[in-house]
């Protein structure tokens, strides 16, 4: 027998809706269960942000520095920034150096925020326009370039896919069919909220970095 030859299995929003309400018990009738269903959906997608990370959505982003610079607005779908560095270009060969991030605290009690040298430390300002605070300050024309987690994007037309890696298919499935339970089926919420937090816990699991890790303990004398 012949396979399909195919790996790009997706949902569209419409069919990812039709899929819950089943799920659920139920079919779609009225076109504000749809509106309804949407709503939930992004929802969801909020919910995973404060979850922990989604390596899909993690990418490299670059912010050019001149002299003088203390701040960077970092782009609004921004929820975090994981790691950063400063990159300079000293006799055409390009260098990265490792910059530490700090907290609020120990940004505020910097004595002299306005010193100018090539920048060690910075803070991320997580807010509705998050901004990163470099110390020192920029004293000539560097790099900063950081990995960071974005926001998934907004679920939008009902003919778009979900901005999901398709690990996260039958959880996504089973997650909206557990929101949706709370308003059309409570009945059946226990049950569902229990399918979801696995399939999230099976997708979690297999969603992070598998390289290697190595431990060295340091002794002192």
């Amino acid at each position: 027998m012949a396979t399909s030859g195919t790996t790009d299995f997706n949902l569209a929003i419409d069919d990812l809706v039709e899929e819950a309400f089943e799920r659920c018990g139920m079919r779609m009738t009225a076109g504000y269960q749809l509106t309804s269903a949407r709503r939930s959906l992004n929802l969801l997608f909020l919910d995973w942000a404060n979850r922990g990370l989604n390596l899909w959505t993690i990418e490299e982003t670059t912010a050019s520095l001149s002299q003088g610079d203390t701040t960077i607005t970092l782009p609004t779908d921004t929820v975090n920034v994981l790691s950063a560095v400063i990159r300079q270009t000293i006799n055409g060969q390009q260098q990265d150096i490792s910059i530490d991030r700090i907290g609020r605290e120990v940004y505020l009690d910097l004595p002299d925020k306005l010193t100018q040298a090539r920048p060690a430390q910075y803070y991320v300002e997580r807010s509705n326009a998050p901004k990163v605070y470099l110390y020192p300050t920029a004293d000539t024309g560097y790099t900063f370039v950081y990995y960071r987690i974005r926001r998934i994007q907004d679920a939008g037309d009902y003919t778009n896919t979900s901005d999901v890696n398709f690990r996260f298919l039958p959880c996504l499935a089973s997650g909206l069919a557990y929101m949706i339970s709370l308003k059309y089926a409570p009945e059946r919420a226990g049950p569902l909220k229990q399918i979801y937090e696995e399939d999230f816990q099976r997708a979690a699991m297999e969603d992070r970095d598998t390289a290697s890790s190595f431990f060295i303990p340091q002794v002192g004398y």
